[in-house]
């Protein structure tokens, strides 16, 4: 197990109005966050002020995570890989270009994204819980999970961890958010519209171990 950082170099591109996220006269935090909990059109392409405000493929843009990911876990023709929280797909697709020939899964609790995913790939991909993996033991090469995990309940983080660590045979990889002191928890409390896992870095690790995984991790940190 190691911390590796794949995605601050996508996570710092965009900037934030933490206060304006709060206080924002016709999407207020609470009203954004129901919404978006649907995990439906205003959590994927609705207002900007609700969630990501149109989330469509950006040439390039998750094709250099994919390439890191992949040279650094050795990845290769033939491997099959697995997406825990796969939305549209375009990791998945771009480490289909990084990495020809890689046999690629992803799994979303969102019908809508599956149903808008990256068409290439989309007869890949599949609506499902984390927590209940539809793969025998030990069927991927590489499992990963981004800015999903922190998404559940203690209950249901604690399963779909387990379900992560067991369908992998090999590598892993989680990236969930997090905070270092009171003004990361602050501003993430104040960002985010759909964590129900609000750790710090020793708490994430004390899930890690608790729960048996032993793949990689990093966190997103609201500075």
């Amino acid at each position: 197990m190691a911390y590796i950082d794949f995605m601050s170099v996508i996570h710092k591109s965009t900037n934030r109005d933490y206060l304006a996220r709060v206080n924002d006269p016709d999407y207020p935090k609470a009203k954004a966050a129901e919404l978006a909990k649907k995990w439906d059109f205003d959590y994927w392409d609705g207002d900007r002020r609700i969630n990501y405000g149109g989330y469509r493929y950006m040439e390039g843009r998750w094709e250099k995570v994919a390439r890191v990911m992949a040279n650094h876990y050795g990845l290769k023709s033939g491997d099959k890989i697995l997406d825990i929280g796969c939305g549209k797909g375009f990791l998945l697709f771009d480490f289909t270009k990084v990495v020809p020939g890689i046999d690629v899964t992803g799994i979303d609790i969102s019908d809508y994204a599956i149903r808008n995913s990256k068409e290439e790939i989309r007869d890949r991909l599949m609506v499902c819980n984390a927590t209940q993996l539809p793969f025998p033991d030990k069927s991927f090469d590489f499992v990963y999970s981004i800015n999903t995990l922190h998404n559940l309940h203690c209950y249901d983080l604690d399963k779909a961890l387990r379900e992560m660590e067991r369908v992998a045979k090999k590598h892993k990889y989680i990236c969930v958010e997090s905070y270092r002191n009171e003004t990361e928890k602050a501003n993430l409390l104040y960002w985010q519209v759909t964590c129900e896992a609000f750790n710090s870095p020793e708490e994430w690790e004390w899930w890690f171990k608790n729960t048996g995984y032993t793949g990689d991790y990093s966190f997103i940190f609201f500075e």
